[in-house]
């Protein structure tokens, strides 16, 4: 009895160091490759680059944010629990939707309220496929994915559409300290859906859902709901990505999809900043700050951007080693008990 006893705290703590010392890693290597960009380029620090860094931050991170949800709702198998794959795409076609109504001279207020429909009725396109018709994630999205892509190319002939509005010059303007308002906006928005996570019972149940659903369920939780919830909520965020996009962009571009790396990578990436080892928002913030930092100090320094690619793949793949690592520790650990 005396060892099982002891053995409880014992595989609780291993799993905490386990954990710590997963951060404590991924900390010293966010330095290190910033110390690196420091030395080699005297204007990665500065604070006009690092608001430009921002900026160029709230397209991808406002997607991270999004597809955060959608995997802290769907549990950590991304396959049987929870991904977006069309969450660029969506952008997409959101982006063009907003771009030609602007360009057709339509109230800025109108293009607005259409765009968050379109990227809504995409999300809630794949919940029902999810949801409720039980078609996997991966394939229900991958689906989704060529249609957004394909109303895109219908919409805009697979050409880019040129906008502009009286919204898209206040965003890309300098607000204080030099950051765009733009770059403003992405950092409350993040926040605000960071305290809405952490201290609404939204955010609690979501992530109970995920980590628990037949507990959930037993509790009166409406898995399929808040399930459902997370895939139309992702969709609105790459609606809200979409207006960020043209606003940098003058207008709609064809290629967002290649985007979907970046934001796997950033939500994937916040699961080291968690003590339970799953996606968080703010994980998915600082994350998708980093890689943006990394994209940027490539630029400086004259290094090709194509090999962000590469790193953004790396990184994902030592992250999900380390944390299918830890987690079958943590449960041998548990069953141990």
């Amino acid at each position: 009895m005396s060892d099982v006893i002891h053995s409880a705290p014992n595989s609780h703590s291993r799993s905490g160091r386990n954990t710590q010392w997963l951060q404590h890693v991924s900390l010293i290597i966010i330095i290190l490759v910033l110390a690196v960009f420091a030395w080699l380029s005297p204007i990665f620090l500065t604070l006009t680059n690092l608001g430009n860094v921002l900026q160029q931050t709230a397209v991808v991170g406002t997607l991270a944010l999004g597809l955060t949800l959608v995997l802290s709702g769907g549990g950590v198998q991304g396959i049987s629990g929870g991904i977006d794959l069309s969450i660029a795409a969506n952008l997409g076609l959101c982006a063009a939707v907003f771009a030609t109504l602007i360009a057709t001279e339509h109230s800025t207020p109108v293009a607005l309220l259409l765009t968050l429909l379109t990227g809504a009725a995409v999300g809630l396109f794949n919940a029902f496929a999810i949801v409720w018709l039980g078609i996997l994630p991966l394939l229900a999205t991958l689906t989704s994915m060529n249609i957004a892509m394909g109303l895109e190319m219908v919409l805009t002939g697979n050409a880019s559409v040129s906008a502009s509005s009286d919204l898209q010059n206040i965003l890309i303007a300098n607000g204080p300290l030099a950051v765009s308002w733009l770059g403003w906006g992405f950092l409350l928005l993040a926040l605000i859906a960071i305290a809405l996570c952490r201290f609404t019972a939204f955010g609690l149940r979501l992530q109970a859902v995920g980590s628990h659903p037949q507990a959930a369920n037993a509790a009166g939780i409406g898995v399929k709901r808040y399930r459902a919830l997370s895939y139309v909520i992702c969709g609105a965020s790459a609606a809200l990505a979409s207006v960020a996009s043209v606003s940098l962009l003058s207008g709609s571009s064809p290629g967002a999809n290649d985007n979907l790396l970046m934001v796997i990578a950033a939500a994937l990436l916040g699961v080291v900043f968690s003590r339970r080892l799953v996606p968080t928002l703010g994980g998915a913030l600082i994350s998708a700050l980093f890689l943006s930092l990394i994209s940027n100090g490539f630029q400086l320094v004259n290094v090709s951007s194509y090999w962000i690619n590469g790193v953004e793949g790396v990184l994902i793949l030592c992250v999900v080693a380390l944390t299918a690592l830890l987690r079958r520790r943590q449960q041998r650990g548990t069953q141990g008990v």
